[in-house]
């Protein structure tokens, strides 16, 4: 092996010749190795933009030698230098030549922008800004270009689109939002956007061609008026799901709801108790009425503050103790145990696999609602009928919005481990990559 070969091995770059290897020292101590280079006659001259890899002409013969900087070699700082002459692209107009070590518009070789981008999906970039020696903003960058080489084409994502999953996330306080969109085939984003709603939606079907909008057969989302509407206008073939954890949030809410009524009536009920009661000093007697009915107002009031979770889970889940709960539940508050009672029914029903079966269920749950005589299930009937449709779809088809919710958790995930981003195309960028089946690869690495 020459020493050309061996530097080059090194610190990783090839198809350039190595003219000199240089130290030096900085200020600080910190030890520099400086590695003059050169590309082959065969790489010069061409275009960093343009992809047909023609020589071009030479606008000028630059002097200055440019600088990019290397992955460190032993915690040694490495940089290549290159003469890097202008060239006359008929597209590009006047550009700096290609060279075959660095991405485009790059200061960095292609193994360091690489090993950054694959870094900053597993750490804070503070930590990755701190053990690469660049900048907090670097590391962005760096990860935008490494997503442009893996994914030149970022609109072939949208190619074969079938099932679809939509959902906005918040990725910042002041109430920050993007809307996101899953392939539940390939349980992978293909489209991410600043702000919510139907406008924001809007340009991801109008980026879609008409035979692209006329492929999607199924669209899972939240209970949003706006994705329906946008469904409705650009895709009306599609079957339009509602999720299912959504109804039973919507159950659990409205179940909520009457469990603060319940204990606002159950401690206005201990204070009225507490000023009829005349309690002497010391322990009351146990034959003592008035410290008996004051007892019981204080555990009934006890008791409905303390089942929210009993209340909310499933019955097969419940611990001892909460079945206990919701059983003094039952004896001494039967307004909020039919309540319970609804929100099980309905969460029962969307685990009915047969259409048909399920819409004969739900129009009977839909009836008891609305004759519960609790007005937060009769709102909460007249919310399930607007979506009833979208309900029993999900029951036909089995897709929920599962997975654009486990994207959500990782895009918030990544957001809270980066201590949020400046530059919003970065996100994009980083979230594309993590939430997607690219492997960014390592220098001397097999590409799994």
């Amino acid at each position: 092996m020459t020493i050309n070969t061996l530097v080059k091995n090194i610190i990783g770059v090839n198809r350039c010749l190595v003219k000199s290897v240089d130290k030096e020292e900085m200020d600080d101590g910190t030890k520099k190795l400086i590695v003059t280079v050169e590309p082959y006659k065969s790489d010069q001259c061409r275009c960093p933009l343009c992809k047909n890899g023609k020589k071009l002409p030479r606008y000028d013969s630059s002097k200055n030698m440019c600088t990019w900087r290397a992955l460190d070699c032993g915690g040694v700082i490495v940089e290549l230098k290159s003469n890097r002459p202008r060239v006359t692209c008929p597209v590009h107009n006047v550009i700096s030549a290609d060279v075959p070590w660095a991405f485009p518009n790059s200061k960095f070789t292609k193994d360091f922008d690489l090993t950054v981008a694959w870094m900053a999906k597993a750490l804070c970039k503070s930590a990755v800004s701190e053990f690469m020696r660049i900048s907090w903003m670097t590391v962005g960058r760096c990860v935008t270009r490494a997503r442009e080489f893996l994914e030149p084409d970022i609109q072939n994502r949208l190619q074969g689109l079938r099932q679809i999953g939509i959902d906005e996330t918040s990725y910042s306080k002041g109430h920050k939002y993007i809307t996101t969109v899953v392939n539940h085939e390939t349980n992978t984003v293909v489209w991410v956007s600043d702000g919510h709603g139907k406008t924001v939606l809007t340009r991801f079907f109008e980026e879609l061609t008409e035979e692209q909008r006329a492929a999607i057969e199924v669209v899972s989302g939240d209970g949003a008026k706006w994705i329906t509407e946008c469904v409705n206008e650009y895709c009306p073939q599609a079957k339009r799901c509602t999720d299912p954890f959504h109804v039973v949030e919507w159950a659990n809410e409205a179940l909520d709801e009457i469990r603060k009524e319940s204990w606002r009536d159950a401690n206005k009920e201990l204070k009225e108790v507490q000023k009829e009661t005349k309690l002497g000093k010391g322990r009351p007697s146990k034959d003592d009425e008035d410290a008996k009915k004051l007892a019981k107002a204080k555990e009934k009031a006890k008791n409905i503050k303390s089942c929210k979770y009993p209340l909310g889970k499933a019955p097969e889940n419940l611990t001892e103790n909460q079945q206990v709960k919701l059983s003094q539940i039952k004896s001494r508050d039967p307004r909020l145990y039919r309540a319970y009672e609804l929100k099980e029914a309905l969460r029962n029903i969307l685990k009915i696999k047969d259409r048909a079966e399920a819409e004969v269920a739900l129009k009977q749950w839909i009836s008891w609602a609305r004759r519960s005589r609790i007005e937060a299930f009769k709102e909460l009937g007249a919310k399930i009928k607007r979506h009833e449709e979208y309900i029993l779809n999900f029951i036909e088809t089995g897709i929920s919005n599962a997975r654009v919710e486990a994207n959500n958790n990782k895009i918030s995930l990544l957001v809270h481990r980066s201590f949020g981003f400046r530059n919003f195309n970065n996100m994009v960028d980083l979230i594309l990559l993590v939430c997607s089946n690219i492997s960014i690869p390592l220098p001397n690495r097999a590409v799994k």
